[in-house]
């Protein structure tokens, strides 16, 4: 049989108009925003990819759902759809639903982390890390070196080092380590998926310990297709199969919905401890809401309950995992530098390798993520030093961050591949004057996740 193109496993039902802001437009709008792209208006953006987080296209089954959703306070069917969805995904008794990921993170771990304690994980996202550290925590990074390497060959890339793991655990002691934690996929590492071997690995060094094993499991699905399509022996197995077996090595796990729930809002903590979950769910109706409906609305409970079933189709998985390399195969055929291999959800380029004349603390990825904007209406993020350096409380130069990244999240099931293409083609005329970019000095920050709010200065 011929290759063909891989097409997108759907028709389009509605649309949604994308305002096409001209240069003075944009250039205004990143004066007022202080040069910080999170603090542009959405109609000032042309292919917003910010994030993946909530962003994509919601199906007609999903929104079909929506219409059943029932909004009683206690007891909602649509709660109970949504459990035995998340159970039957994740094998986990208890189902704590929340507004979004970070909710189930803070919940967690304000049960869990006290003063002084280190969590370890592959690589903490920016609100991970802000939670474990909001509760007086170490948040430990412990990515294998291919990880912290854009140009390393490895399928894994996202990877736990099993060897730095075991040696940090015995170094402070499993008493200062309430948990384990493991991102799938790695998105603070460019989008890297983690193989089964090293799950059942680290799920044996905290076996010998007594540790618990946490995912932060927002991009399982995609994980569970590389896996599939990349690890020895997987090949025959079906994505929901290989995500139960993920799951099933965990004790617990933290999920944004708004990822590979494929919804606009949501998210649950999964836990397998009575114990734990009880004292959870204490704090759960503190903060969140009464435990059959946490953060979220019965017409949410619904969508991602379909969505859960949705992103384990593998017509869908071939088609997300396609249309984010063929981004990466066009900028780095034009000699682009990115990570390699292409993650599953976003596409990042390496701003260290692009712009070597600007320094960490001039923020290379930042500079390059606000000229993709000026050049063409893309919308990125930086993922290097602003969001993940440490400031020098004596004013000097920020700790830098291990890699400069911009980071492109594509949506869901919302542009086609002529967006795609026009993207390809901002990045390369962007690329092409890189010398000419300058460096960035942050003149107002947060204390927490500085990132959304800051305002930068160019040089």
């Amino acid at each position: 049989m011929p290759h063909r193109t891989i097409i997108e496993p759907f028709r389009i039902h509605s649309v949604q108009a994308i305002d096409l802001p001209d240069e003075a437009t944009r250039e205004a709008a990143l004066e007022r925003a202080g040069f910080n792209l999170f603090g542009l208006h959405a109609d000032e953006v042309i292919i917003d990819l910010l994030t993946d987080s909530g962003t994509g296209a919601m199906s007609s089954a999903q929104w079909a759902g929506m219409m059943r959703g029932d909004e009683s306070y206690a007891g909602s069917r649509s709660f109970y759809r949504f459990e035995a969805v998340v159970q039957d995904l994740t094998g986990m008794a208890h189902v704590i639903p929340t507004h979004q990921g970070r909710a189930a993170e803070r919940i967690l771990f304000e049960v869990l982390v006290d003063d002084g304690d280190v969590v370890p994980n592959n690589t903490h996202f920016d609100t991970t890390r802000a939670n474990i550290e909001h509760q007086g925590g170490e948040a430990v990074d412990l990515v294998i070196p291919e990880g912290r390497d854009p140009q390393a060959d490895h399928p894994f890339k996202g990877n736990m080092d099993v060897d730095a793991l075991r040696a940090t655990i015995e170094e402070v002691g499993p008493e200062r380590v309430p948990l384990v934690m493991v991102t799938v996929t790695n998105n603070s590492g460019g989008g890297q998926p983690v193989s089964l071997r090293n799950l059942h690995e680290v799920r044996r060094v905290c076996d010998d310990h007594g540790i618990p094993l946490f995912l932060d499991a927002c991009r399982f699905a995609e994980n569970a297709w590389f896996i599939k399509t990349r690890e020895e022996g997987q090949a025959h197995r079906t994505p929901r199969d290989i995500a139960r077996e993920m799951f099933s090595l965990a004790d617990g796990c933290t999920m944004s919905a708004k990822k590979d729930g494929l919804a606009n809002i949501g998210g649950f903590l999964g836990l397998r401890d009575d114990d734990l979950a009880s004292r959870c769910r204490n704090l759960l109706i503190l903060t969140e809401g009464f435990p059959t409906y946490g953060g979220m609305a019965g017409y949410d409970l619904e969508a991602v309950a379909q969505g859960l079933v949705e992103v384990l189709d593998e017509h869908y998985l071939r088609y997300r995992i396609r249309s984010t390399a063929y981004l990466a195969e066009k900028v780095a055929a034009a000699g682009v530098p990115i990570v390699q291999p292409p993650g599953g959800h976003a596409v990042y380029l390496d701003a260290k390798a692009l712009l070597p004349h600007i320094p960490p603390h001039e923020y290379p990825a930042q500079s390059l993520a606000v000229e993709l904007y000026r050049e063409g209406g893309v919308r990125g993020v930086e993922i290097g030093t602003v969001m993940f350096g440490r400031p020098d409380p004596a004013g000097g130069p920020d700790e830098p961050a291990a890699m400069e990244l911009v980071r492109l999240a594509i949506p869901r099931r919302t542009y086609t591949q002529s967006h795609i293409d026009y993207v390809a083609e901002v990045v390369i005329a962007v690329a092409e004057r890189a010398a000419d970019l300058r460096g960035y000095v942050i003149v107002e920050q947060a204390p927490w996740l500085r990132h959304f709010t800051a305002r930068f200065e160019p040089r």
